[in-house]
């Protein structure tokens, strides 16, 4: 009898490597069950961006009348803790315990962090707002909790972040680490489409309880799957916990001195806080443009996310494949920048004749390119660094990621709010103030392209075949790492 499950499964595994770039770094020692569920812990990274930036700050400002600079001023409060993330993954690199476990404390630490701030915030918020009988209590006292509670919250999310994603990489071969960060970036989407989904459905008959149920299980849902996540993941090594005893005598500055004096590390550094500030300056002014400028309602903009995050999904997919083949980290990130800026000319034109078929397209382009350079340019950081390094380079590489997200962010709020000031008496078109802040992205974007440029330098080797290379970088930068089969 012909057995059409087996033969499903068959089909299945072999149609895996082909359509999911990053399904072929599972081996037998790493299944991709195992890899699947140490990325978990994006799952839940993922769920508390949703839940601060997207559900928290509208309840916070429509439901329970928190003026809106507070708000910013309190979702903003994570980005302190953005440059700590370097520290925090070198101590990962030399942590000593006597199992030898390097990762798991860090983790862990992080999870409770998280588990802690979910657990004061709902009532921090209603102290906050004055809500029903917290009316009489003291107003900094809802202030100063509900600020812990998000440094709690942000201090937590960079540790998970930053540990988790080397310890993914630790379990892998080094021509392998490109796919496995792909596919932890896709469960970060992943986790951040459905806790948009799971968020909105629960608090669409919004009550002050309901919201303190839904924060609450947050914090529940967000121990279980990183203890889910990290269950037999980091194996216990007695000698390795004697050689950390040696190794901690290494300080943090020399460590990071030691990266930073890698030929190429500051260019490469300074391309990341360019490209992403360029890339993220218009996450939050994508869907109140299309309102204003084109006339989407509101449903029809909140379908941007969803667009926005499918071409990131796409350049992810796209970089993990490329990267894997040896591709060159400093091309694709240019690639991926250069695909950014036509993306923004695109919305700009959009609001002048263009259309909503030209906006769309622009929004894709633009998740596209930003998919391409964040994989790349995290892919050439880690390549930067010692295998011992690991976790010091992915801290470095977070801890610029997130400032020039975080300030590109804040600064298109603030040059927005400006031109809508100063247009208004003039009687300028809605339009105006957003494209200013395009073309500021579109700017940024042509310097990480200009600083990229000297890195793509050709390289030809007798017998092998011509990659792209970060110019007078170290040989761990070359993207070639073994002969094509």
């Amino acid at each position: 009898m012909f057995d059409y499950r087996t033969f499903a499964l068959r089909k299945l595994a072999s149609a895996a490597p082909r359509y999911l770039p990053f399904a072929d770094v599972a081996t037998d020692e790493v299944p991709l069950s195992r890899l699947l569920r140490l990325s978990l812990f994006q799952i839940t990274v993922g769920m508390a961006i949703v839940l601060l930036v997207g559900t928290l700050n509208r309840v916070m400002i429509v439901e329970l009348g928190v003026p809106a600079t507070l708000v910013a001023t309190m979702l903003a409060l994570p980005l302190l803790f953005a440059p700590l993330r370097t520290l925090i993954g070198h101590k990962s690199d030399v942590h000593v315990s006597a199992l030898g476990l390097r990762r798991v404390p860090y983790i862990w630490k992080g999870t409770l962090y998280q588990f802690g701030g979910f657990a004061i915030m709902p009532f921090a918020l209603l102290v906050l707002s004055g809500y029903g009988e917290a009316v009489d209590a003291p107003r900094w006292i809802g202030l100063g909790s509900a600020a812990l509670a998000f440094l709690l919250v942000g201090a937590g999310v960079h540790m998970v972040q930053t540990v988790g994603l080397a310890l993914a990489t630790d379990l892998v071969e080094e021509e392998d680490q490109p796919k496995v960060v792909g596919l932890m970036y896709v469960m970060l989407l992943f986790g951040m489409v459905f806790s948009a989904l799971i968020f909105g459905a629960l608090l669409e008959n919004y009550s002050p309880g309901r919201l303190i149920q839904v924060i609450q299980g947050a914090a529940v849902t967000t121990v279980f799957l990183n203890l889910l996540a990290l269950w037999k993941q980091e194996a216990r090594d007695r000698n390795r916990a004697q050689e950390m005893r040696v190794r901690q005598s290494a300080s943090f500055r020399a460590a990071l001195t030691t990266l930073v004096r890698k030929p190429g590390t500051v260019r490469l550094l300074v391309v990341i806080a360019l490209g992403t500030f360029g890339f993220g300056a218009a996450d939050v002014l994508l869907e109140p443009y299309g309102g204003q400028a084109l006339g989407f309602s509101v449903a029809e903009t909140t379908r941007l996310t969803a667009l926005l995050a499918g071409g990131t999904l796409i350049g992810f997919g796209i970089a993990s494949r490329v990267l894997g083949k040896g591709g060159a980290p400093a091309r694709l990130a240019l690639i991926g920048a250069l695909t950014g800026i036509p993306g923004f000319g695109a919305i700009i034109l959009s609001s002048m004749g263009g259309g909503a078929l030209m906006f769309l397209a622009g929004t894709l382009a633009t998740g596209l390119g930003a998919g391409l350079f964040g994989h790349a340019t995290l892919t050439a950081t880690m390549r930067a660094a010692e295998r011992d390094q690991i976790g010091l380079a992915l801290g470095t590489w977070g801890a610029v990621q997130a400032t020039a997200a975080g300030l590109g962010v804040a600064l298109a709020g603030v040059v927005r709010d400006v031109i809508v000031a100063v247009s208004a008496q003039a009687g300028t078109a809605p339009h105006l103030p957003y494209n200013a802040v395009f073309l500021i992205e579109i700017v940024f974007l042509a310097l990480a392209c200009a600083m990229l440029l000297p890195l793509t330098g050709r390289r030809r080797a007798t017998g092998r075949q011509t990659t792209d290379t970060f110019k007078g970088s170290a040989p761990d930068l070359h993207s070639q790492p073994a002969e094509a089969s």
